[in-house]
């Protein structure tokens, strides 16, 4: 099961992390989502904005689209 809270402050926000760590809750917070390209996928994302800003590029399919981000998000 996956649980969304929108934490209005940080008191909020170590009220529950206290709570899920003493219920030894399983949890990722925003933080754990942070990543980074490597220097060729920003080459790589550049070149496809500027071949979409200068019409150079073609629409995709949704499902394709997904597929290649597989890669990115394990």
């Amino acid at each position: 099961m996956i649980v969304t809270v929108n934490l209005q402050t940080e008191e909020q926000e170590k009220i529950l992390m206290e709570f899920t760590d003493r219920m030894n809750f399983d949890y990722q917070s925003d933080d754990d989502n942070k990543f980074s390209l490597t220097e060729s996928q920003k080459q790589e994302v550049i070149r496809r904005d500027n071949d979409f800003i200068n019409s150079q590029t073609t629409a995709r399919d949704w499902n394709d689209i997904k597929r290649d981000l597989k890669n990115v998000y394990r």
